[in-house]
């Protein structure tokens, strides 16, 4: 059940979660619908039986409360999105010319996964609440409450179909695991059975060292294997890199070992920002290829700066869109407090996101200063 500020929401069996990733990377638009709409109220079946027309209304709801959430935020963020392309085609002639579709096919298509997605959550709520019901009926609520939302969640798994029967969702389905396994391991934890098993995820600072093996393995195959991430993380992390590719491919070359390839490119680029420089084949200072005539210290406070320009618009939408849908209720009563938590989320994701990826080029220079590889 979600609570009244926003903040955490509890499920069925009494266990909670946050709703909210602060200081984290930014869900997937199908993720956070997906998320909103399985923490509503509505969504939780109880075990206390309920009459005829309760269970038709909870059922009602539920469909409803999917839909709106997953058209509501699909189509926020689809508009936000629009909005940015259009702010782009007046500031660039030149990006006019290399654009995939026009902007009426842009709000076309949009309007499409507005509604595929609306559909997608209201037939999932709906079903599963159905599914709940029904079995809840035949075998007794009491008897089956350990195992009917199991079966009643395998059955309305196929809605997701309805976002298109060509489209695969596997980073959806992935997080959707995920949730479900930080949700079954927080109940372990309360478990009497499965409480030992279970213990090593209270240790203390556990979660920042989950946080450190993600990184690096995220990190490398961005550098190394980057055909390996998915197209929009991928984007996403060329974005928020804040480096042209030909100083990725340079970086790669370097991590690898083999011969570079791209030095003149890296060198054209950097004269396109007015900064001449001239780099070793050798390289006897690797960092002078990131950050070129700048100090590490210094390159790592512009990057911070720069990159926090860089996070705001990814962040905002993320937390103010809910706020404007899900919270829409607590909105009107107390705007100021569920505006200012968005607010400040959004403030500190684009700061942790800023800081993680500077501190991934401050890292790179870093080692080649520890292992001596670097006269600089």
């Amino acid at each position: 059940m979600l609570s009244s500020d926003g903040g955490t929401a509890t499920g069925a069996d009494g266990c909670s979660h946050s709703t909210v990733q602060n200081g984290g990377f930014p869900r997937s638009e199908e993720a956070t619908c997906v998320h909103r709409a399985m923490t509503e109220p509505s969504f939780g079946f109880d075990s206390i039986p309920l009459t005829d027309s309760e269970k038709l209304r909870r059922i009602v709801v539920a469909s409803a409360k999917g839909f709106s959430i997953g058209a509501g935020l699909k189509g926020g963020l689809a508009l936000f999105s629009i909005l940015v392309r259009l702010r782009r085609r007046r500031s660039s002639a030149a990006t006019r010319k290399v654009e995939m579709f026009s902007n009426s096919e842009a709000i076309s298509l949009a309007i499409k996964e507005t509604l595929r997605y609306g559909l997608f959550l209201g037939t999932f709520a709906g079903t599963f609440c159905s599914l709940d019901e029904i079995i809840g009926a035949l075998g007794g609520h009491r008897r089956t409450a350990k195992w009917r939302a199991l079966v009643a969640g395998l059955v309305a798994g196929p809605s997701m179909l309805l976002t298109g029967p060509n489209t695969q969702h596997t980073s959806l389905a992935i997080y959707i695991l995920m949730r479900a396994a930080v949700l079954a391991s927080r109940c372990g934890i309360k478990s009497k059975r499965f409480g030992k098993i279970c213990k090593p995820l209270t240790w203390k600072h556990g979660d920042i060292f989950l946080m450190c093996l993600s990184s690096s393995q995220i990190l490398s195959a961005f550098i190394l294997k980057e055909e390996s991430l998915p197209p929009s993380y991928k984007s996403f992390l060329n974005k928020q890199c804040g480096k042209d590719a030909a100083i990725l491919q340079g970086v790669k070359e370097l991590a690898t070992g083999i011969p570079f390839t791209n030095l003149e490119a890296i060198e054209k680029y950097y004269k396109t920002t007015g900064v001449d420089i001239k780099l070793d084949p050798k390289m006897k200072i690797p960092c002078t290829m990131v950050h070129a005539n700048q100090s590490c210290g210094t390159h790592f406070l512009s990057f911070l700066i720069e990159g926090y320009k860089r996070a705001l618009p990814v962040y905002l939408p993320v937390y103010l869109v809910p706020a404007l849908i899900v919270h829409r209720q607590g909105l009107l009563k107390r705007p100021y407090s569920i505006l200012g938590k968005g607010l400040l989320g959004t403030a500190r994701s684009s700061l942790f996101l800023s800081a993680y990826c500077g501190s991934a080029w401050l890292a790179f220079n870093s080692f080649y200063h520890t292992m001596h590889l670097c006269e600089h």
